[in-house]
């Protein structure tokens, strides 16, 4: 361990008074790590800027106090459990109730946004661990565990064996248990980029997870108190540990404390870093608390410091090649999710009381603007392509004045002086190809959509027979350019239908993924009787070499899946109608046909999901897009 050392590392940023009565509940954002979210007694949900004293926006809905929040990755949408067990998800953006998801018989332990797509996971007393459809209200898997302390999207049940538990969301079913923790397990977090879980747990112990081997990779001990609060540093070189009046920094090949940061938050209840500041809030009665930490002055690498306690302790051995990573490496994928549309209410199941539920909810739970200006600075519009509102990305909080003299409180702050760019997606861990067989030397297996040079040629080589290949080069162009003014002389009549039938018929798939780029970009062109032509397209172009076209097939199939598979399996679910009607006949023909395609598609799908790298993301996340096709 390291030994505390009283610097002007932490300071305090600022204390609101949150809400009317007890917060029982907070969270911060963790794209942007500026806004914070807060759960009371009042049944409100309220958020905030931090560092900024005036509240945001205020939801109202719940009928019982709120025991969990959490927003979304891009911080768009926003969830909350109550003690009743009833779950509300509301659109920032819009500032209106989206979805009220009921089923839960107990209060909402714990709540989690899925990082690939539109589903929520909810852990509550009564036992059971759901996952939600948020689109269509419905809930689509349940796991029967022991009394929920902490879910999210990775379950870990409460004693009993006090263990976390990795769940295959498609299966249904439980991979592994991780045994060795004796209290309650607090917490759960991902590595970044590597194949490991952290977990916190009431025993005052971190345990490490490979979660390829299912073994323990090692164990911090001695934390001060129960551990409620970690969080990986972004280039995943460190763990931080909220603890009692401190924060520590962890390593774990082999297992050692970097540095301990004295910070007088007390019980810090969430942790969320941006901009090389770690920013910690703690709850207390009414009252919030937010504390900043300077990670530029933290150790989080290197040499460690002995705690005087444990220095006769030998440390663990040290892997020879330290910037050689153990595990494999996996590329986080972008999560871009669309924000989730209200599903029109055509099937046959929803005709009885079409929005009947959903004008309810919107009578009883309201968003109640309170500060209209950091409202549209932060919400609307959301023009930025970055996943974090536009007013808080590239602020760095100043350090708090000092007290001890006139001149140490007027010199400016190392904080107020850095400028910390926006992390570099190129700049992180590619994925690890772990083939038995060397890749061979020519051709590789999927060319990349964006590339320096030619795939297979050499432009020394190539340019001198250029004028020998300008006839061959203009017979293929030529060629492309009549297959598209053939394609586009039908587009201008309006028939999308027809537009895409004519570019399947011309047999050449890059005329069909120009086509899909122009469908994938406004989605409302999509009709059901597309849903019968693209199909076999697509699954061509999934096994595609060009990484463009297998790109653009993903595209089109999660498109196909999000708006079309709950209307059809709806339609198919249906009993038959009585009398003779004909549009419902065809209706169900395109279904039954469409229904088919997807079908052959996700053995397809199924086998590419255990790729890594961006190109496995997108088929996992496809992969449980379907889960409802079995």
């Amino acid at each position: 361990m390291a030994t505390p050392v009283v610097t002007k590392t932490a300071w305090k940023l600022q204390e609101i008074v949150a809400h009317a009565s007890n917060v029982s509940s907070l969270v911060l954002g963790k794209a942007s790590g500026r806004l914070l979210a807060t759960g009371g007694d009042d049944c409100r949900v309220n958020l905030w800027s931090i560092n900024k004293p005036n509240c945001i926006m205020s939801l109202t809905g719940h009928t019982s106090p709120v025991e969990s929040v959490r927003l979304n990755t891009p911080e768009e949408l926003i969830v909350a459990g109550s003690q009743s067990g009833s779950i509300r998800v509301w659109d920032l953006e819009a500032a209106k109730i989206l979805r009220t998801l009921m089923g839960h018989k107990a209060n909402i332990c714990s709540l989690d946004f899925h990082p690939y797509g539109e589903f929520v996971a909810s852990g509550s007393q009564d036992t059971n661990i759901k996952l939600w459809d948020i689109r269509r209200k419905g809930c689509v898997f349940r796991y029967r565990v022991r009394p929920v302390r902490q879910p999210g999207v990775c379950p870990a049940p409460d004693p009993h064996p006090p263990c976390p538990q990795l769940w295959d969301l498609t299966a249904g079913k439980m991979m592994s248990e991780f045994p060795g923790h004796t209290g309650p397990v607090n917490v759960v977090e991902f590595h970044p980029n590597e194949y490991l879980l952290a977990s916190g747990s009431s025993d005052r112990t971190i345990r490490f997870w490979d979660l390829e081997k299912f073994q323990v990779v090692s164990c911090i001990e001695g934390e001060p108190g129960p551990v409620r609060s970690v969080l990986f540093n972004p280039d995943g070189c460190c763990l931080y540990s909220g603890c009692q009046d401190s924060l520590r920094v962890y390593g774990w090949e082999p297992e050692r404390c970097f540095d301990v940061v004295l910070v007088n938050w007390g019980k810090v209840a969430d942790l969320a870093i941006c901009n090389d500041q770690l920013i910690g809030v703690a709850f207390s009665q009414s009252n919030v608390s937010s504390y900043v930490v300077d990670l530029t002055r933290v150790t989080r690498t290197g040499t460690v410091a002995q705690d005087p306690v444990r220095d006769s302790q030998p440390l663990a051995q040290q892997s020879p090649n330290p910037s050689v990573p153990l595990r494999r490496i996996y590329e986080r994928p972008s999560t871009t999710c669309s924000k989730p549309q209200r599903v029109k209410r055509n099937s046959e199941s929803e005709r009885r009381s079409p929005s009947s539920e959903d004008d309810r909810d919107e009578r009883e739970s309201r968003a109640e603007i309170q500060n209209a200006e950091d409202y549209t600075e932060i919400f609307q519009p959301k023009n930025s392509i970055s996943e974090a509102p536009v007013l808080l990305r590239g602020v760095c909080f100043p350090l708090a004045p000092d007290t001890t003299t006139a001149k140490e409180a007027a010199k400016p702050s190392a904080a107020m002086d850095m400028q910390f760019p926006a992390p570099n997606p190129e700049a992180l861990p590619q994925p690890l190809v772990t083939t038995s067989t060397p890749a061979p030397k020519g051709d590789p297996a999927i060319i990349p959509a964006t590339r320096n040079e030619p795939i297979g040629l050499k432009a020394s080589d190539f340019l001198p027979c250029l004028g020998a290949c300008h006839d061959t080069m203009c017979v293929v162009l030529t060629s492309r350019h009549k297959n598209l003014d053939t394609v586009r002389a039908v587009w201008t009549t309006g028939d999308v239908k027809t537009s895409v039938d004519s570019a399947v018929a011309i047999s050449d798939l890059s005329v069909v993924v120009d086509l899909l780029n122009i469908l994938n970009q406004k989605a409302s062109l999509w009709k059901l009787d597309l849903c019968t032509t693209v199909p076999p397209q697509i699954e061509k172009l999934l096994q595609s070499k060009y990484e463009s076209y297998v790109q653009t097939g993903c595209t089109s199939l999660k498109l196909i899946l999000q708006r079309f598979l709950p209307l059809i399996t709806d339609i198919l679910a249906a009993p038959p109608s009585v009398g003779v009607d004909i549009s419902r006949e065809e209706r169900l023909h395109k279904c039954r046909l469409c229904y088919k395609q997807l079908k052959s598609i996700s053995g397809l799908v199924k086998s590419k999901s255990g790729l890594s790298g961006r190109h496995g993301s997108a088929f996992r996340e496809l992969h449980l897009l379907m889960a409802s096709l079995d």
